[in-house]
């Protein structure tokens, strides 16, 4: 990269994210991953935070579910419109909410080290899922949780639960619900690690597909992010988040889609494990496949087949 296209205080590199504790902490890595790979000082980068829809207060106070918000980007859409007009340069994405198609003029191909992709229990007085009471109320937006939890603990009464994690701890003291769950991922960039009361094995509650990892988004014509992001680029992360997500787009999820998947290198080979559920935690398809790092999509693309294969014709009428 030439020295004149560099960033600098009078011309930064605008970072885009939404304004959450977490979105910040993920500028904030970022940003700080690029100005050790570049050498460049903190003024190099200014971070834009940008409201989206799905960060609208007065429905996560209510509690509003998701899909009755929207479906696909709903926190990202704003983010995306702000980089086309040229607002911003960069975006920085928790994975796991990203559409598996950008807007034409994006791209997304960079990744940063992912950190823990388990879920995360929190409960004020139990330490375990096995040790909720029977009919406990447990609260959780994603469909995902809370249809692998019907599955397992149909006892258990499911509200939904919003909120960041201060406003998820003060709903449990409050008794809205006896128990939660985060991303441990999330509570370790944030430094809350002792929030969580025990890490949930992926044998138990296979998490979201791209749980755990960031994905940084540029303009696809823009040849100056594209090489600062190089640098910081993790190539393992994209390996297997390539596996996940042609899972995820041949199922055609979205955040009104209860599907978990997990991609694992383990050597020179990659496993992937991959599950579809009823909303309602009545049927449950798992399977999960070997293969070469390399071919990770096509591993994907073959699970979800086979997956949609053996679901019964009504399994996705609740779409």
């Amino acid at each position: 990269m030439l020295m004149t296209q560099m960033p600098d205080a009078k011309s930064p590199l605008k970072i885009g994210t939404r304004g959450s504790p977490l979105a910040l902490a993920q500028a904030r890595e970022t940003r700080q991953r690029l100005m050790a790979a570049h050498g460049l000082p903190e003024e190099a980068f200014e971070i834009v935070v940008i409201k989206t829809t799905g960060d609208d207060r007065a429905m996560i106070a209510a509690d509003t579910p998701l899909k009755e918000i929207g479906n696909k980007g709903l926190f990202t859409k704003e983010i995306e419109e702000a980089m086309i007009a040229g607002r911003i340069d960069i975006a920085v994405h928790s994975m796991k909410d990203m559409p598996t198609e950008q807007p034409e003029g994006l791209v997304l191909d960079c990744y940063l080290p992912r950190e823990d992709v388990r879920d995360a229990f929190v409960c004020l007085d139990h330490d375990s899922i096995g040790m909720l009471p029977h009919g406990a109320t447990v609260g959780s937006s994603s469909l995902r949780r809370r249809a692998q939890l019907a599955h397992r603990r149909p006892d258990l009464e499911l509200v939904e639960f919003r909120g960041n994690v201060q406003t998820r701890l003060k709903k449990l003291e409050d008794g809205v619900a006896a128990a939660t769950f985060l991303a441990m991922a999330g509570l370790r960039r944030l430094g809350m690690e002792d929030v969580a009361r025990a890490a949930i094995s992926p044998e138990e509650m296979l998490p979201a597909v791209a749980q755990g990892a960031i994905g940084i988004e540029r303009r696809m014509a823009d040849a100056r992010a594209e090489a600062l992001l190089d640098a910081i680029h993790d190539i393992e992360t994209e390996h297997r988040l390539a596996a996940e997500r042609a899972f995820l787009a041949t199922l055609d999820g979205s955040c009104e889609t209860p599907i978990a998947g997990l991609a694992v290198i383990e050597g020179d080979r990659l496993w992937l494990r991959g599950e579809i559920l009823r909303p309602d935690g009545s049927e449950a398809l798992s399977d999960d496949r070997w293969g070469d790092i390399s071919d990770g999509a096509a591993m994907g693309e073959h699970l979800a087949r086979d997956l949609l294969s053996r679901a019964p014709k009504n399994f996705f009428d609740w779409r």
